[in-house]
This record gives C-alpha cells, structure tokens and sequence, in this order.
C-alpha cells in the first residue's frame, strides 16, 4: 500500500527549477534513498514532503490525503537532520522527550517509559541522564534517531543522516539503522550523496539530476543496469566509451568487447565494469599507470596502446606493479550497453 505519493511535485525558484514534475510513490515500510549531486534537488524534494517548502505545482499525498496547507507538525512525519539540532541545554531524556510534548504522542506520566524504551531500541540504556556536550557524534546520532521515532511517525525522512561521522561508524550504523527500521515497521525516506550508505540502508534507490529523476529501482538493479551514461559516471564508473554494437560484439576505442546477449544494436554507448577487465595474458596490451589497495582487491588504472585509460580490479596476490605490461579482455557480464541520453 502506498504511503507517500507525488504528483508532479515542482519547486522553483526564480527562473530555475530546483525540482521539475517529479512523480515518485513510497510503500508502507519500504526505505527509500535518494541520491544524486549537489544541486539535483534531492534536499529541496525532502523538504517539500516534511512541508518546510512550498510546491510551484504538482501534490504531495500521504495515505491518500493532500497536504497543501498541512503543517509540518500535523503531518506525522518524523525528522532527522545532519546536524543532529539537539538542544545543547536538555539532556538526552529531554532531548528525547520533546517530540513527545510537542505532538501530544504520550500522557506526560507515560514520557519516562516511552523515553527508556526509545534509548533502548537505539543502543543507549539508561542513558537520560547525560548532557549532549559528553556524547560522542554516533551517541548524538542515536538521540537524534529517538528523537525523530519517539511519537511514532508513520513516515521518518532522513537528511544526510550520517554524513558527519567516520566511515567504520557510518558502516555500523547504515547495518544496525536496517535491522531497526525493518523491526519496526518504518517507512522511510532519506537523502544521501554517500552511494555506500544508500545501498546498504535502501530498498529502492532514487538518483535525481537536475531536478528529475534519472533512475529508480531497486539497488541491485541500480547498480547491475544504469539508466544512462550521467547515472553510470554518478556511481563511480569512468569505462564509458562510444561504441557499434553489432551481433554480440561491441566496437570500440579498446577494440571488439563482448556484449550481453540481447544488447540493442548500432550506435550505442558502453560501460565495462571494472570488475568486467580482467588481467591475463591474451589481448588489449597495457601499461599499469597506478595501483590503490582497496581492501579485498587491488583497483588498478591502465594505459592501453589504443584508446582512453581503463580502470580495472584484480585480486591481492599477484596485483601487478606500477610500470608493468599486462594484457587485458573483457568479461560480457560485467558490460553493459547505456540507453542513449
């Protein structure tokens, strides 16, 4: 059942459209991530449905009912920010207890059991006590969270939830923020640039360009088959090169790469993922410009003798050296032919 609907949403200010017709529908207790660069609008479409900006045109419906004219406080949406906007003079339980008293979400006798429930769920017992000064910035995050859950919203909206902690804490965090959400049932709504923390937290993923959504679909589907060449590059992949696609086989500035059976055919544009150049001894002759070690494998960028550098992945034992001569072919499963822009 759908919980949050737009309608042709768009936001402008002066001559420019910060987001333009966008239509976008959010499932009870599915976790929704939108991404894209600064400036796609991804912020200022959070900020329509909390009713924080106004709409040039188009409907924001939550279940079903349009909220023109709607509040912020009587939409029943929970919100998380960046900055976390805890009150410095409060300590954590008040801090909690706040979205209570301001929704009527709790009798006032009711606001401690609510609050050490709350603290508990997020990973801070007995925690109501201490001032927001001690807490370190994942402690700070977790009160925010309370905070945002504490009268029940029936959809959470996330602002770059995350994004000013440290990546180990931000890993643990996206891990325990998905098995919590799914626990309880939350529908939510986030914004992010950081690709790792929505594929990991998301059940659908949105990338927004210029006001519009590029792509919708499911992580996996996201990252296997990108919309286009913008969605591709937004992602992290840099192998993207014209190419003639003709009977399985794609033409190209590093030669004949095979294609995906069913791949559309002629003029086309394709990316060749880097886990998709694998190192060997037959074909596109290189020079290994520079090696990074990313952990489980080594992210090498080559210099063909024909055609752009490539970016390619191989595993740590024997990763070739800075300066050495490899041979390179293309793996079929790992390429993938763009729809044209």
């Amino acid at each position: 059942m759908t919980l949050l609907r737009l309608e042709g949403v768009s936001v402008r200010f002066g001559g420019r459209a910060a987001v333009d017709a966008v239509d976008l529908e959010v499932a009870e207790h599915e976790t929704v991530c939108v991404l894209g660069p600064s400036g796609s609008g991804k912020s200022t479409l959070l900020r329509v449905v909390a009713g924080l900006q106004p709409v040039s045109g188009g409907r924001v419906l939550l279940d079903g009912a349009d909220q023109a004219g709607v509040p912020v406080h009587r939409r029943g949406v929970g919100l998380m920010f960046q900055d976390h906007q805890l009150f410095p003079h409060r300590d954590v339980g008040g801090n909690v207890a706040f979205g209570l008293r301001m929704r009527g979400a709790a009798g006032r006798g009711a606001y401690g059991s609510r609050v050490a429930e709350l603290l508990e769920l997020v990973g801070l017992p007995g925690a109501q006590g201490r001032a927001v000064a001690s807490l370190s910035g994942g402690e700070q995050q977790r009160v925010a969270l309370a905070r945002a859950l504490a009268p029940s919203p029936r959809l959470l909206m996330l602002d770059e939830p995350l994004g000013q902690l440290d990546r180990g804490l931000r890993e643990r965090l996206v891990v325990e923020l998905r098995g919590l959400f799914a626990r309880l049932g939350t529908t939510v709504l986030a914004v992010t640039h950081d690709q790792g923390e929505a594929f990991a937290l998301a059940d659908r993923v949105v990338v927004m360009r210029d006001g519009r959504i590029a792509q919708a679909g499911t992580p996996l589907e996201v990252w296997q088959r990108p919309a286009s060449e913008f969605v591709a590059r937004f992602l992290g992949f840099e192998n993207v090169v014209p190419a003639v696609v003709s009977g399985g086989v794609a033409d190209t500035a590093w030669g004949k790469v095979p294609v995906p059976d069913g791949a559309p055919e002629g003029a086309q544009r394709v990316l060749i993922r880097p886990a998709g150049v694998t190192v060997g001894a037959d074909g596109l002759r290189c020079e290994v410009l520079s090696r990074t070690f990313r952990g489980t494998h080594v992210a090498l960028l080559l210099g063909p003798e024909a055609g752009p550098v490539l970016e390619a992945e191989c595993g740590l034992a024997g990763a070739p050296a800075v300066g050495d001569r490899v041979a390179v072919s293309f793996a079929p499963a790992e390429v993938v032919v763009l729809p044209p822009q």
